[in-house]
């Protein structure tokens, strides 16, 4: 009976991080489309569309969840906060799943724009779905885009530690999702030159393989003919144990042991553990 509880409730977690993962692509890869296929708005609209829809999936999963929506994320509070190492499998497979299912709507949704901007189907609309060193176009080679990811994405994870610390002037009454969706706004518009500030493997991947299924050749390919695929994998998840690390021995170990109760936030807006 307690195994078929758990397992339950890990079901309802990854059902949580699918749905909520599949809201940030709705909307990320949905605005990136918008921009770059029928012209509508611009690196802003792009860098905001983000944000909100990492606060909007962050709202509807965090409950259930903690609304990790990035495997990165996930690793790191396996590493730094007891999170269940044997959760981190399913959550980033959710993640993933949720993804693609959003660009593959975003991909149907836009099949019209995208095919008259670019009948081919080439890297001039394929970062539509998936990021490319210097954005496809400007003089950034894979290992420029490796550094910009750990860079990019250890920012991430030490600011949602911070955020997410009841020991430390966390937001309160439930404005943590909103903190978090300025942040991922600000690191698109001052760290998304390199490679697209993909700090997430799962919105990259997902969104490449769908991309890849429905025509994209190249898809898992840079600009220059090199395999990509595997940089905003690889390079995020050590950016999020790197950002982790510098929390958890750089503030979190100054922190007085108790907050003042008029500081802490709901607990529902802590990491899922």
């Amino acid at each position: 009976m307690v195994r078929s509880l758990k397992a339950r409730g890990l079901a309802g977690e990854m059902a949580a991080e699918f749905v909520g993962t599949m809201i940030l692509i709705l909307f990320g890869c949905g605005v990136v489309a918008q921009v770059v296929a029928a012209g509508i708005g611009d690196h802003d609209s792009i860098a905001w569309a983000w944000g909100l829809g990492v606060t909007l999936g962050v709202y509807v999963a965090s409950r259930i969840s903690g609304a990790h929506l990035n495997p990165a994320v996930t690793i790191a509070l396996a590493v730094f906060k007891g999170f269940e190492w044997r959760k981190v499998a399913p959550y980033a497979l959710a993640q993933t799943a949720g993804a693609f299912l959003a660009a593959m709507l975003v991909r149907w949704n836009y099949t019209e724009v995208l095919n008259a901007k670019d009948p081919g189907l080439t890297i001039k609309t394929q970062g539509v779905f998936s990021t490319l060193p210097g954005n496809g176009s400007l003089p950034v080679g894979d290992w420029g885009a490796f550094r910009d990811q750990i860079i990019g994405t250890a920012i991430l994870v030490l600011v949602i530690f911070a955020i997410t610390d009841l020991r430390n002037t966390a937001p309160a009454a439930n404005l943590a999702p909103v903190v978090v969706g300025f942040l991922v706004v600000a690191i698109g518009m001052a760290w998304g030159t390199n490679a697209g500030y993909a700090i997430n493997p799962a919105r990259d991947f997902g969104p490449r393989l769908a991309s890849w299924l429905t025509g994209y050749d190249t898809a898992f390919t840079d600009q220059y003919g090199f395999p990509y695929w595997w940089i905003p994998i690889v390079a995020p998840v050590i950016g999020a144990v790197i950002g982790g690390a510098i929390y958890k021995y750089l503030i979190e170990r100054h922190l007085p042991a108790d907050a003042p109760l008029d500081s802490m936030p709901a607990k529902d807006l802590e990491p899922a553990a």
